[in-house]
Order: C-alpha cells, then structure tokens, then sequence
C-alpha cells in the first residue's frame, strides 16, 4: 500500500478538524505534514473522484469533505487512492517451468492455486475490516490521542 493512503486518510480528518465552512488546498493540507504538495494533491484528487471530497477552484478554493466522516470507511479512501483492484495478482507460476505439475496429474489444471486461494481469504478478511471502521471512528481515537489537534491545526489555518 503506498503512502499517499496514509496521507488521504490524514488529509480527511484534517479537512474534518477545519470545520464545513472552511475550503482548504492541497498546498495547505501538505504543509501540515510537510508533505509533497503536487503528491498530496493526486491523492485528494482522487478522493474527490470517489465523491469523498468535494473541490473548488480559485483563491477561496480547495478541498472539503462531501460527505461525514461517519459515512466513509477505511476501504473508501483505500479503494479510491489505491484503486479497486487486489493487492495479490496469482501469475498462475505452478504451471511454468520443470516445477510445473505434470499434465496428466488429475485435476492438476482445475484446482485453485493453494497460495492464490490463501491470499484471496486473507485480502477479503483485509478489505472487510478496513470497511468496517469508518474515518469518525479514527477522528475519535486521534483526538483521545491528541486532544489539542484540531485547535492546533485550525489556529494554524487561521493564522495564514
């Protein structure tokens, strides 16, 4: 998984803390992190495509959340920075090379990769906990963590 997943999830509870009214841009929300601004903004452009950020042009433009923290999950930001697709591609290797099982073996052509089959469970048990926590969860647990966050990042917003 890359980085820019960390960094969207971030980028949300951020634009969460900022309040509604209040558009930010990439180049802001990266300099909180000191992150890549240009890097940063293809992460909430795709977010913003998965309609989980709403983006504005001009000087009062930027980034907001188009739908409560609530409503978005782990996978949401996953999916829409990452894409859909699973994260182990079986290139079928059983069946090159002298390893390959011979072709006259019964059912050797019919059954699931063994490895393919494992990682396949262990993605779809991955893809349904991150489904199952949902972004104001992570906003709860980061404000426990950090009470002074949010007054934190809107005072600096303000001072700019």
């Amino acid at each position: 998984m890359s980085e820019g997943v960390e960094w969207a999830l971030h980028s949300c509870v951020n634009l969460a803390w900022s309040g509604p009214d209040r558009a930010v841009s990439a180049a802001r929300l990266a300099a909180w992190h000191d992150l890549p601004a240009a890097y940063l903004n293809k992460q909430l452009q795709a977010l913003a495509r998965a309609g989980i950020l709403t983006s504005g042009p001009g000087p009062r433009g930027g980034f907001r959340l188009a739908r409560p923290l609530a409503a978005v999950s782990l996978m949401d930001v996953v999916a829409a920075v990452e894409g859909p697709e699973e994260a182990f591609r079986c290139a079928e290797i059983r069946k090159q090379g002298p390893g390959a099982g011979h072709p006259a073996a019964a059912g050797s052509d019919a059954a699931e990769c063994a490895i393919a089959h494992a990682m396949s469970r262990a993605e779809l048990a991955w893809r349904k906990a991150l489904a199952a926590q949902n972004l104001d969860e992570i906003r709860q647990q980061a404000e426990r963590q950090a009470p002074e966050a949010p007054q934190r990042l809107r005072a600096w917003l303000a001072a700019q």
